[in-house]
């Protein structure tokens, strides 16, 4: 039996997705990861065939109460994560371009990062193919003023652990590239496969490596044959770092006539997704909620009541008219 190369792709991709382990990773994760391709692969520049911007907002983890050490000790912030990406398609370059630059808030680190992205796309078959290449800055500051080893005098200033390289804040600037494939088909199924931090650059005043991590992507469109103004949307995201940890998100959305959808989500030991938004005319808005299902969550332990992410996104295309040809008649030439 033969089996198309794009199709087999895809399911080959789903069972990779229901058969892993989810395991935290280094990269910011984001629910709404199907309406975010751009930040996961560089290779989906352009791929929408207009000027797209987007911007998403996580508060994870909310209410979570960290007890501080002591008096006077900082307990830190929970995760906050923020992104805000563009990206058009650009003829005479042959593809796309595209801008990331995203940050995130943890414990008594601050961390922002810059990526500028380029993807070559061809024709190929029923769809598109982008091979791509991603230039990232990477920005951190850690606060280890803060930060107290297990048999520190917390009634102290500092700290007397020799593993902690500095008594003050730090911060660095690193460069790495990424690089990814891409292949789209309007309208019925999409497939990515990129690989981020191929440098794994280090800094020594942070303590802090960029880590290898590998996406695996793809999701497809079901009109309902019953009827046609819904659509079924599922996707899956696989995440592995150096292939030793893995994290894997499943969604599926329900879509009526691109105005609203509605959706489920789930993230492999870790939350139940709710998921909804709506578009309109050029603007999409959504939300998710996360059911955080470790102890974590007030499911089993009462800790946090779950993860919010807010979602906006707007397209537009700017048509350039063409210039009619004009004629210009002298009669003195008709003779």
């Amino acid at each position: 039996m033969k089996i198309a190369l794009p199709k087999f792709l895809a399911f080959a991709v789903l069972m990779v997705g229901f058969s892993c382990l989810a395991i935290a990773q280094q990269e910011a994760q984001f629910t709404q990861y199907m309406f975010n391709r751009l930040s996961y692969n560089p290779a989906y520049a352009g791929s929408n065939g207009s000027i797209c911007a987007t911007a998403l907002y996580r508060s994870q983890w909310m209410g979570l109460k960290l007890d501080a050490p002591a008096e006077g000790i900082s307990a830190g912030k929970v995760p906050t994560d923020y992104l805000f990406s563009v990206d058009m398609p650009v003829k005479f370059l042959h593809g796309g371009i595209g801008l990331t630059v995203a940050g995130e808030d943890i414990g008594y680190r601050n961390t922002i990062g810059v990526n500028l992205d380029y993807a070559f796309r061809i024709y190929w078959g029923q769809g598109t193919l982008a091979a791509a290449i991603e230039a990232n800055l990477f920005n951190g500051k850690i606060d280890f003023a803060q930060l107290r080893g297990a048999d520190d005098d917390f009634s102290s200033a500092g700290s007397s652990d020799p593993l902690l390289p500095s008594q003050q804040q730090e911060s660095d600037m690193l460069f790495d590239l990424s690089t990814g494939l891409y292949y789209n088909v309007p309208g019925a199924y999409y497939l990515g496969f990129s690989l981020k931090n191929v440098l794994g650059t280090h800094s020594d005043n942070l303590q802090y490596s960029n880590v290898r991590t590998l996406y695996l992507m793809g999701g497809f469109d079901y009109t309902l044959p019953f009827h046609p103004s819904f659509k079924l949307r599922p996707s899956v995201l696989v995440k592995t770092t150096n292939f030793t940890s893995w994290q894997v998100d499943a969604s599926c959305l329900l879509d009526y006539q691109n105005f609203f959808w509605l959706g489920a989500a789930y993230r492999f030991n870790d939350a139940v997704s709710l998921l909804g938004g709506i578009t309109w005319n050029k603007l999409r808005v959504g939300v998710g909620y996360d059911i955080t299902t470790s102890k974590l969550g007030a499911y089993k332990g009462g800790r946090s009541a779950g993860s919010l992410e807010l979602y906006l996104r707007y397209c537009f295309k700017v048509i350039i008219p063409q210039r009619s040809v004009t004629m210009y008649r002298n009669t003195r030439y008709l003779f």
